[in-house]
């Protein structure tokens, strides 16, 4: 049993983009596929796919890299743990590395980036940080 499931999906694209392949696959839930959207949104991952059936479905994400083959993320960290939960609200929520990184943020209106969270002046749990 997997105690951190969103840990997982993150270091499975950090290990994919130190051996520089072009997508990866991991176990899908609903978490990881509002994640995915996230990163989608704000230019990270070229794509994402959600593949087979129930209850044994795969993620399958389309990582981007550069026109010179240099990595679009070039960090992304876990920030909230099963252990200590980090909740912020809309005024704590930062700019990531001065605005060219973001915060991938849980709130009550579902999986936002920072940008998201400041528009609609929510603030919630922090999933993750992306640079």
């Amino acid at each position: 049993m997997m105690t951190d499931p969103i840990a997982d999906m993150l270091t499975r694209i950090r290990n994919a983009l130190l051996i520089e392949q072009k997508t990866v696959e991991m176990p899908s839930s609903k978490m990881k596929e509002s994640i995915a959207r996230v990163l989608k949104d704000e230019g990270f991952i070229e794509d994402y796919r959600v593949a087979g059936e129930l209850p044994r479905r795969l993620l399958k994400l389309y990582l981007k890299y550069g026109s010179l083959g240099e990595k679009v993320i070039r960090e992304i960290e876990r920030v909230s743990k099963p252990g200590r939960r980090i909740y912020r609200s809309v005024g704590d929520i930062g700019h990531v590395r001065n605005g060219l990184g973001i915060w991938v943020v849980s709130t009550s209106r579902g999986v936002l980036s920072d940008r998201e969270c400041r528009q609609l002046n929510v603030g919630g749990e922090v999933i993750c940080s992306v640079f």
